[in-house]
């Protein structure tokens, strides 16, 4: 039995730890508990249900689904009959989840809700491999005779079936696939990237000695679990014997760490950026005592960590201030984010250092790293015990980085992909010789630390020559308060502008409290007064910027860049062709002397 299969790890993990917690989930209001014992009867049930259905090693099998305890016990299940699960965003339009379908001949799928559900239903005729369609949630609307509910499909799984379960096991290696993953797909068509059971299990290798995680720990997962790095992730939790909480929504996040108060978790950027604007927010309508009591701790909060960090002496004068300094503000910015952590993990963006330090102050560690579905997915890490924050750490043990032409990083790891499913010259291309292309532009410190400087294909070129990265302007801009999506412009244009969506919720106060009566969108976006409140926010966060680097000229939008108008990828990220199609005119606009 190959012990670098996934499956048989973790199967480790459901015996080591029979009694621990292993899942978490709202059910009626309240958190159930399931242990790693009936966890893993629940993915044996699962297992032999789908030995029921004739699954064969190597069939295609889907999760169409947001974040819920059936998508790992389906997953598992799937990897424990040699089977390769292939995720799919429950954001996805209908078209986008039958690219995928159609793509690998998927035979089963499993649907969470009913707008997951209809979604495949309206593309029925154009599915023809597909033969059962399996709905996580009993209350959905079944409209095929092909479809059952899963609790209809686990009565299939009876003990008879176990035998055949066990045997497929013992036959699975870590050299075959576990899954095929779909890239969101920034710059083109999605691609499926194969990662196999060893692919995948180098990140428990990686992981193991530099960040400390197990029993009595919760992970809160929120991130999607189609995307490797919250899968992942979830992985090295159960390898662990920590617990996973499931939250299906992401935009409860904030609230939910209050409640379940996770000592460990991983998240994009946007998650941190979004508690640093809201605190920093709160100052604004304050006294200029309480912010500067503010600025105080947190200023001593920082001198605190980084003596600790250089294992510098305290003394009695600095561990009574920072006492005072965490009693007055530091551990309500804990408290924020569901009190103590042993450390968060950031990836998928830059992340500002002025917000790293903001919560590195408060007792927060945020150990960004930097990696892709690709590469299982990280390429370098900072760890508790190093870190370097405007870096995304150190490469991964078993990891090497070289520079290619234009500084693009190039990447060797048993973590590497296998290539792209049904792609071979995109696989070609991903390559020279022998090294994993990035895409991502970068330099080594003179400490071993990674820093990532934007990516090849976004870099801006303006008319003048000047090679600029947007993600740097981003990154200095994005985090204010008032702003909710932000992209920034100028290729072949002679300066820097930007198309602003407002944070409308927080812009409506703002605007109530400044007297100004019309609060629609399409008003706000408008108003000579609000446009100026934008123009001095967007001049004092880019003091730290090049000249031509500033925003010139912004436009503010009454609407979201969203995923319905091809705008954003399922993950979020923002799709900057198709912005610069869709806004052509408005962009145009802005440069009317081009």
């Amino acid at each position: 039995m190959d012990q670098q299969n996934l499956a048989v790890a973790i199967g480790e993990s459901f015996e080591t730890y029979h009694d621990q917690v292993a899942m978490c989930y709202l059910e009626a209001g309240a958190w159930r508990k399931m242990s790693y014992g009936e966890m893993r009867d629940q993915v044996r049930i699962v297992a032999r249900a789908l030995l029921a259905l004739g699954v064969q090693p190597g069939d295609r099998l889907g999760i169409f689904a947001p974040n819920r305890p059936e998508w790992t016990l389906t997953d598992l299940g799937v990897l424990s009959i040699r089977g390769i699960s292939v995720p799919i965003y429950a954001t996805n339009t209908a078209e986008q989840a039958a690219y995928i379908i159609t793509d690998t001949q998927m035979t089963i799928l499993f649907t969470g809700d009913q707008e997951q559900y209809d979604k495949v239903q309206a593309m029925r005729e154009q599915l023809p491999n597909l033969t059962r369609i399996i709905a996580f949630d009993d209350s959905t609307q079944l409209h095929s005779a092909d479809s059952l509910y899963f609790s209809q499909f686990l009565q299939m799984g009876t003990e008879e079936w176990e035998t055949a379960v066990a045997d497929r096991l013992q036959a699975a290696t870590s050299t075959e696939l576990a899954t095929i993953i779909y890239t969101s797909g920034t710059t083109g068509e999605p691609k499926g990237v194969m990662l196999t059971h060893a692919n995948l299990y180098h990140q428990f290798v990686a992981m193991t000695g530099k960040f400390v995680v197990g029993p009595g720990d919760r992970s809160l997962c929120f991130l999607p679990l189609t995307h490797v790095y919250e899968r992942a992730w979830s992985y090295y939790i159960f390898k662990t014997g920590a617990a996973n909480y499931y939250l299906a929504n992401p935009k409860e996040v904030i609230a939910t760490m209050g409640e379940v108060k996770p000592t460990v978790m991983v998240s994009v950027p946007r998650l941190y950026e979004k508690v640093y604007a809201a605190v920093h927010h709160s100052l604004e309508g304050g006294s200029a005592l309480k912010e500067k009591m503010f600025h105080w701790a947190v200023g001593v909060g920082r001198d605190y960590q980084y003596r600790r960090k250089a294992q510098r002496p305290l003394g009695l004068f600095i561990t009574l201030k920072h006492a005072l300094a965490d009693r007055l503000v530091l551990h309500k910015i804990r408290d924020l984010v569901g009190g103590p952590k042993n450390f968060f993990s950031a990836g998928g963006a830059p992340l500002a250092r002025e917000i790293e330090e903001f919560f590195f102050a408060a007792g927060l560690l945020v150990c960004e790293g930097f990696g892709l579905t690709e590469c299982s997915p990280m390429v370098t890490f900072n760890t508790p015990s190093a870190f370097k924050f405007g870096t995304v750490g150190k490469p991964i043990p078993g990891c090497e980085i070289r520079f290619g032409e234009n500084d693009e990083i190039l990447v060797k790891s048993p973590g590497v992909m296998q290539g792209y499913y049904n792609k071979p010259e995109e696989t070609a291309d991903a390559f020279i010789d022998g090294w994993f292309r990035t895409g991502d532009v970068g330099k080594f410190d003179d400490e071993g630390f990674l820093r990532i400087t934007d990516r090849i294909k976004d870099m801006i070129i303006t008319s003048g020559g000047k090679n600029i990265a947007p993600q740097r302007i981003e990154t200095a801009v994005a985090k204010d308060h008032y702003i909710e999506q932000f992209i920034a412009i100028g290729d072949r244009r002679k300066f820097i502008s930007a198309l602003i969506v407002p944070n409308f919720v927080a812009l409506r106060e703002y605007a109530q409290n400044h007297g100004i009566a019309n609060t629609t969108a399409e008003a706000l976006v408008q108003h000579p007064d609000i446009i100026a409140f934008y123009r001095a926010r967007i001049d004092d966060h880019s003091q730290g910027l090049a000249n031509y680097e500033q925003v010139k000229q912004f436009t503010l939008l009454p609407a979201l860049f969203s995923q319905e108008t091809g705008e954003l990828t399922p993950t979020q990220k923002i799709k900057r062709k198709v912005v610069a199609q869709n806004y052509a005119d408005v962009i145009d606009a802005m440069y009317p002397a081009d």
